[in-house]
């Protein structure tokens, strides 16, 4: 999903759906830099059937989960994943593994958003600051 477009004016819902698309984006940055870094067969395409693809990753999900519950300290160490201060975001180690990078980066392809995705969007951000509404988003 795309952000809205520009610097939206502080404490409008454009401005509180850019800043939560991005933590969520960085949430699942830092689940998949740390998985793929273990599992490293998350590194490049999977030459199974969609279906074995599927069990391969909810393997994967599960076993994480596990790992970052019972032996977090080891599996998931202090700086590993990105943090957020209040002026800036510290990048964690998982992204300094070389490997972890072998994924090719999606190409920007310059495209307008359908309107569907518009009326999406704007149906989401309306929602973060109403019954969705945090305690701390407004920015």
């Amino acid at each position: 999903m795309k952000p809205f477009q520009g610097e939206p004016e502080r404490g409008s819902i454009e401005r509180v759906f850019n800043y939560l698309l991005s933590r969520g984006r960085r949430v699942v940055e830092n689940a998949f830099g740390i998985a793929s870094s273990v599992f490293r067969v998350l590194r490049k395409p999977m030459l199974l059937s969609p279906d074995k693809a599927r069990k391969v990753v909810l393997a994967i999900i599960h076993l994480h989960n596990f790992l970052r519950k019972k032996s977090s300290s080891q599996y998931k160490p202090h700086g590993s994943l990105d943090m957020e201060t209040d002026t800036e975001i510290i990048l964690g180690s998982w992204r300094n593994d070389s490997e972890s990078s072998s994924l090719l980066p999606i190409t920007n392809l310059p495209r307008r958003s359908g309107n569907d995705a518009k009326e999406i969007r704007l149906h989401l951000a309306k929602h973060f600051v109403t019954n969705g509404e945090i305690p701390w988003q407004n920015i």
